[in-house]
């Protein structure tokens, strides 16, 4: 067996525990730590999930002092930038949840960080590990399609509000965004090798999280419930996106990438009023494609797999650690994600198109 890591948490709230279960299946692994701004939560999280052997703290940099060699920061937004740059000050391996930051500077510091620290920096976006994700990149990176020029994505809840910490600013940083749109983001960035974005141009709105007929927390609404963008990506690239925690809507439609030869169509599983995301697995396949003249549509089949994807995430970042690999997501891919839900936000508040502009150790990272 690998050597057993010591593993801490930072955040006691439901993301936590999906975190703390992972690593609990894991005989290599041990956590040691919880940490909780809450006076009391980690002493009580430690207790409702048998960690027999982590210790609670009310202030993660005192978590931090402990023999550790990684830890899952599990935080509201707003805390992950300072948490994980403790954390890799500290020299401790970062996973860190999605979103990476509130905003793209606090992003950029954080990958800073992780360089000079020479530690892992990876990020939380499970879908990646999924076995249709990664052969829908397959497909695309093998050139099947020909050159992309046009990509669609995002999607769209009938009803899908989140309260609380999601919907305050100074918190979250943004809404849908955040919290859904950066999945699809992922989904299609990912596959195409997250080319550089060159310019966005942005509307959002929150006409449901704003109106007590939808939500509970309507006086306390303060982010993006709706997004629609076009950014233009380096290479000739197209991406249309869009998300929607709310809307009259069955869907705001598919994922498709067009190519010169090729088109590709992607739907997302599951029903009801919370699915129509991409935060889930993928529901269809379809190759669209020209054979001697006759326009086919062939369904590429899915796999109907058990396979625990947030398990997985978790798993490769202990794989990383004991095999000195790098981060399984790496934080300077993702700040290109942050880099373009900040452009939307800023094209929106502006109504006019802005620039992106991403450090150079953040370009041609595929």
């Amino acid at each position: 067996m690998a050597n057993t890591l010591n593993i801490g948490i930072i955040g006691s709230g439901g993301i936590a525990a999906a975190h703390a279960r992972a690593y609990k299946q894991m005989p290599d692994v041990r956590i040691v730590a919880v940490a909780d701004v809450i006076p009391g939560r980690a002493k009580q999280f430690i207790e409702q999930l048998e960690l027999k052997e982590a210790k609670a703290f009310d202030d993660h940099l005192e978590l931090l002092h402990m023999d550790l060699d990684g830890v899952s920061i599990c935080t509201p937004n707003v805390a992950h930038h300072n948490t994980s740059i403790d954390s890799l000050k500290e020299g401790k391996h970062v996973l860190v949840e999605k979103p990476m930051a509130v905003t793209l500077g606090q992003a950029i510091e954080m990958v800073e960080a992780s360089k000079k620290a020479d530690k892992i920096l990876t990020v939380g976006f499970q879908p990646r590990y999924d076995p249709n994700m990664k052969a829908v990149k397959e497909i695309v990176q093998s050139g099947q399609l020909g050159n992309v020029y046009y990509v669609q994505t995002g999607g769209g809840r009938r009803r899908g509000m989140p309260g609380g910490t999601f919907i305050n600013k100074e918190l979250a940083g943004a809404g849908a965004m955040a919290d859904i749109g950066c999945y699809s983001l992922d989904l299609a960035l990912n596959t195409l090798g997250y080319p550089k974005p060159l310019t966005v141009s942005a509307y959002t709105s929150n006409h449901f999280g704003t109106n007590p007929l939808y939500h509970k927390e309507a006086d306390k609404f303060e982010v993006e419930d709706f997004g629609v963008a076009m950014i233009r990506l380096e290479g000739g690239i197209v991406l249309n996106f869009k998300i929607s925690w709310a809307m009259h809507m069955d869907s705001l439609g598919p994922t498709l990438f067009l190519g010169k030869d090729a088109g590709l169509k992607l739907t997302p599983a599951g029903s009801g009023p919370w699915s129509g995301v991409w935060d889930g697995g993928i529901g269809s396949i379809s190759l669209f494609h020209d054979i001697k003249g006759h326009h086919v549509e062939s369904a590429i089949p899915v796999q109907n797999n058990q396979l625990n994807i947030f398990y997985e995430k978790v798993r490769d970042f202990v794989l990383a650690i004991q095999n000195g690999n790098p981060a399984p997501i790496p934080g300077e891919q993702i700040v290109i994600n942050q880099a373009i839900i900040d452009g939307i936000l800023r094209s929106a508040e502006q109504g006019s198109e802005v620039k992106i502009d991403i450090p150079e150790f953040c370009v041609n990272l595929s």
